[in-house]
């Protein structure tokens, strides 16, 4: 489970203008119509073809719980693929990102200051670049590691340094034990 990509997704599935499929064979007959066939669905779920057509036409009402999981993550993954760049491309460029997080904090700082980890709870609205970054990454297959990498030094130069005007020797700021993270466009 990817803890920043998930909410990297969640965030932008909050700006879809219609609900996404909510039957199993309306999220089949969805993902056929987007992969124009149902040979290629069924290697993406790994199940038969046949069972594919067979959600198609309603012949089978309730999936498994695992097809079920896979089944809305793929739809969701593909649903509305305009409004998903609209939704990226105005965060990156003039809205940026808002990141609530829970987490253990801390960072590298000259002898003498407090720069001990400690849990703390941030709501902090990121400037564009640093949400253009986010995505960037995100599409170029960035692993969690790399994403949290990238949301500390925007937390180090957002709300640690204050945008230049505080803590200018701050080296680097360590982001762990996340309890809670979720971000909003």
């Amino acid at each position: 489970m990817s803890t920043f990509g998930d909410g990297l997704d969640k965030a932008v599935q909050k700006a879809f203008t219609r609900p996404t499929p909510k039957s199993a064979g309306a999220q089949m007959r969805y993902l056929v119509k987007q992969y124009k066939g149902t040979k290629a669905v069924a290697q993406m779920l790994r199940i038969s073809q046949r069972t594919v057509e067979r959600y198609v036409k309603d012949q089978i009402k309730k999936p498994r719980p695992d097809l079920a999981a896979r089944l809305e993550t793929e739809v969701k993954k593909r649903w509305q693929p305009q409004i998903r760049a609209k939704a990226k491309e105005k965060a990156a460029s003039t809205g940026g990102i808002v990141i609530d997080t829970r987490a253990r904090l801390g960072y590298v700082a000259p002898i003498g200051s407090t720069d001990e980890d400690r849990i703390r709870h941030l709501t902090v609205a990121l400037p564009p670049h640093h949400a253009a970054r986010l995505f960037e990454a995100q599409e170029q297959g960035a692993s969690d590691d790399r994403l949290r990498e990238i949301a500390a030094e925007a937390l180090k130069e957002t709300y640690f340094q204050d945008g230049g005007r505080r803590a200018g020797s701050l080296e680097e700021v360590h982001f762990t034990d996340i309890e809670h993270l979720e971000f909003d466009l």
